[in-house]
This record gives structure tokens, C-alpha cells and sequence, in this order.
């Protein structure tokens, strides 16, 4: 049986100063084949939409939360989204 795709925004609150994150979530996502896109980064918030079967985006979830050493994550929401946005540009706070 196959998979619907379904599409979840992430909502990661914690210390992301590091520049190396955002790469890092990058390699991530496309090792798993999701599609992900940056909504805001902030070094305290980061809103992100993924894109994929939801086992995969549990996974990635798991990975954002223990993430590279330099970051710290609090907390990660995911929230149900309609479609993917448009653009993976960030908009910073």
C-alpha cells in the first residue's frame, strides 16, 4: 500500500546560530526524498514546510531535534499544511 504525501509545517524554537543548520536540514531532507522549504529563520525560530510520505517526515523530525552539535533545539510543532509555499527564500525577524 502507498503513501499519501501529506505536508506539515515545522515550528522550531531553540538556539540556531549557527549558519551550518539550515545546510544541514538540506541534506537531510533530500537523503529521506522530502521536499522542504524555509517559511522564516530567526536564531531562535525557524519555520520550515515539509513534503513526503509522513514516516519520512517523522524522521526528519527526529533528525531537526538532535541536529548538528552547534544548534540547540527547544521544541519542535508540526502543524498540518494545505501546499507547499512558493519560495525557500528565509525571511529573518
Amino acid at each position: 500500500m502507498t503513501q499519501i504525501d501529506q505536508t506539515q509545517k515545522f515550528i522550531m524554537r531553540g538556539r540556531f546560530g549557527a549558519d551550518s543548520f539550515i545546510p544541514w536540514m538540506d541534506r537531510h531532507a533530500r537523503k529521506l526524498g522530502l521536499e522542504k522549504r524555509i517559511i522564516t529563520a530567526s536564531p531562535e525560530r525557524i519555520e520550515m514546510a515539509v513534503k513526503g510520505p509522513p514516516a519520512l517526515i517523522d524522521a526528519m523530525e527526529m533528525a531537526c531535534s538532535l541536529g548538528p552539535i552547534e544548534i540547540w533545539v527547544e521544541d519542535i510543532e508540526c502543524l498540518p499544511l494545505n501546499a507547499m509555499p512558493k519560495s525557500d527564500e528565509p525571511v529573518s525577524h
